[in-house]
This record gives structure tokens, C-alpha cells and sequence, in this order.
């Protein structure tokens, strides 16, 4: 049976290679899978999946307003396919992901999400909540804070590594933007009492 999957975490925590894995998985057993990402993310080149520790795979991508469940259902109508990977889901609209699920349910596709669940102010993404507000299956990717506790939360850095508080919801960066911390530790990081 079909499942909408949301697997979320902070920054490097690893999902795009979970990602990359999952589907190396399907394609070694003779399976074909489809690989969609954030149009606007292009750190690893426009179309591409990549993870820090060096794999990466193509993959389509996706417009802010573009309708998934339609080019979910035009690559299913190309070949088979045995599983849809979407990776920065955090980036999907609402109506992107009630999209997701419907292809799930009227296409009996499994649909496997990977994607931050808050922002560098503690706040849920539009994409994130609804996915957990949809996913029939939600499985967290750990990563650690500098304290060997689990890392929940992360803040956003200027390029001096201070501490961003404000600012538009959206920035794509890496290692170099972001720091993944426990709860404790951001509201330290970022003044919060």
C-alpha cells in the first residue's frame, strides 16, 4: 500500500543522502524511482540531489506553484516508476502537498518527502506543516549539537558568524549559513528566554 512519508531534520543531518540511498536501493533491485527537488536550490547545480559527503543523482524539479500531482501522474503514464523521492520538501506549498497525497491515494505511488521542519526562527515551514499534518508516516533524521545533544533547531549566520534573528523565511546556504543546535542551545544562540 501507497504512503505519503515526511523524514525531517535540521541542516546536515543527512537526509539527501537517506534520500540518495532509498532510491539506489529501488534502482539496484531493477526499480525505477523519480527524483524532484526545489527549482530555486541550485547549490549542486540546477536538477541535481546532492549530499555533502559526495553522492548525488539528476533529478526534475519543481516551481513554487507547479501542480506535482500532474507531473507525478505524466511520469507514471512515461514507465514505471516505484517510488516518487522529493527532497527540500520544506519548500512545497500546502496545495503541493495535498497534491503529494492525492497522487499517493488515486495513484497508488509511494511518495517519500525529505525536508527541515523549522526555519532559523523556530517556526514550522508551510511545506513541513503540512506535511505533518498529512504524511501517513513521519521518521526523524538525527543529527547533534556541538553538546552531543540532539540537534532541533538551527540558527541562521551572517558571514562574520553572528547570530541572524530577522529576515526572509528563505535562504538557501549550507554550512556556511546554518548550525544545527539543540533546543537549549539555540535559545542561548539566539536570545530567547
Amino acid at each position: 500500500m501507497a504512503k505519503l512519508y515526511f523524514h525531517f531534520s535540521t541542516m546536515n543531518a543527512g537526509k539527501s543522502t537517506v534520500l540518495l540511498q532509498a532510491s539506489y536501493n529501488y534502482i539496484e533491485r531493477g526499480m525505477q524511482t523519480y527524483l524532484l527537488t526545489a527549482q530555486f536550490d541550485d547549490r549542486a547545480g540546477q536538477g541535481q540531489i546532492a549530499s555533502r559527503i559526495g553522492i548525488a543523482a539528476k533529478a526534475d524539479t519543481f516551481a513554487p506553484d507547479e501542480d506535482l500531482f500532474a507531473k507525478i501522474e505524466a511520469r507514471l503514464n512515461s514507465g514505471p516508476c516505484a517510488c516518487v523521492f522529493i527532497d527540500e520538501a520544506q519548500f512545497l506549498s500546502e496545495e503541493q502537498v495535498w497534491q503529494l497525497a492525492r497522487a499517493v491515494d488515486d495513484l497508488g505511488v509511494p511518495v517519500m518527502c525529505y525536508g527541515l521542519r523549522v526555519d532559523f526562527q523556530g517556526k514550522l515551514f508551510p511545506g513541513s506543516a503540512a506535511l505533518l499534518a498529512l504524511a501517513d508516516e513521519m521518521r526523524e533524521v538525527r543529527t547533534i549539537c556541538h553538546c552531543g545533544k540532539k540537534a532541533t533547531m538551527v540558527i541562521r549566520q551572517d558571514a562574520e558568524g553572528n547570530v541572524v534573528t530577522d529576515g526572509a523565511q528563505v535562504q538557501i546556504g549550507g554550512n556556511d549559513s546554518y548550525v544545527s543546535l539543540c533546543r537549549r542551545h539555540f535559545r542561548l544562540a539566539t536570545g530567547r528566554n
